[in-house]
């Protein structure tokens, strides 16, 4: 993104996100989404990136899945063409998305697989974690594995919650339960729902459920039993941030610490959130 931002067109751009995040999409009422797409298309026309990133966005997949609520249709055209403007910018996110349109042929972008991919490495190249983790999808396929852990952690590094999940469950596969544990704990940070489920089930009994005798005693031997009130927290928070993914969880070890440090105290999954982020992902 630009180092510099028009201050009153980001606030604008934040606020929409805002509310756009505040529930799931089919319980926005039309009001809501009226307002989240005035003031997003209003942020863009003033020049912020992350507004038009996320106007891209509604393009592509529209706005409010249900009557009561539509007010954009998907524009696969409009979307590609605000990306391209992005692209010859040189902004990550917009080479990531450009890669996705010739990878799957939409928008005016004619299918074209080698030109996606080219797409793909200049963007991870230039920092886009999205586009490390298709790279990494694409070395696992052919099995260069070294190569495919190398992107996860270029992702995980930048805060990436999906390359978090990834790099806990491979630390799982090789009975690495300790770096499991801690990294599904960063990715709770990150903001990443599917890390916190799996923390809530790890404490709803005390293992996962396809673990072995022998598993669940290495378990055991990190400190990890049935805790109800851990998983409970845990719970909460994997439901929040399936609502609202940019919330930031930089208080997260001090009111949900991994065992054996003891619980403190805690008034509800607010107590774990930054109140003020920074800059949410770009859509």
């Amino acid at each position: 993104m630009p180092a510099t931002r028009d201050a009153s067109a980001y606030r604008i751009y934040i606020e929409a996100r805002k509310i756009w995040r505040s529930k799931l999409e089919w319980e926005l009422t039309l009001e809501e989404t009226t307002r989240i797409l005035t003031d997003v298309r209003t942020a863009a026309s003033l020049g912020d990136w992350g507004a038009r990133a996320l106007l891209a966005h509604f393009y592509l997949e529209g706005l409010g899945p249900l009557k009561s609520n539509k007010v954009l249709e998907p524009d696969p055209y409009k979307a590609v063409e605000i990306v391209r403007i992005a692209a010859t910018a040189m902004q990550p996110w917009a080479l990531y998305d450009l890669g996705v349109a010739y990878e799957h042929g939409y928008g005016g972008a004619n299918y074209d697989p080698d030109l996606a991919w080219a797409y793909y490495l200049k963007a991870a190249q230039l920092g886009s974690p999205e586009a490390q983790m298709a790279l990494a999808q694409a070395y696992s396929a052919i099995r260069r594995l070294g190569e495919e852990q190398i992107m996860q952690q270029c992702a995980y590094q930048q805060g990436h919650g999906g390359a978090a999940l990834e790099l806990a469950m491979t630390a799982r596969i090789n009975n690495r339960f300790e770096d499991a544990i801690t990294i599904y704990q960063q990715g709770v940070k990150f903001g990443n729902s599917d890390c916190a489920a799996a923390l809530w089930f790890l404490f709803e009994a005390g293992h996962w459920s396809n673990d072995t005798e022998e598993e669940i005693r290495s378990l055991k031997s990190l400190g990890i039993f049935l805790d109800h009130e851990r998983s409970k927290r845990y719970k909460a928070i994997s439901e929040r941030l399936k609502i609202n993914p940019d919330l930031k969880l930089s208080r997260l070890d001090q009111v949900l610490p991994l065992p054996p440090a003891k619980l403190p105290q805690w008034s509800g999954v607010e107590d774990a959130f930054t109140p003020e982020s920074n800059d949410p992902p770009t859509y």
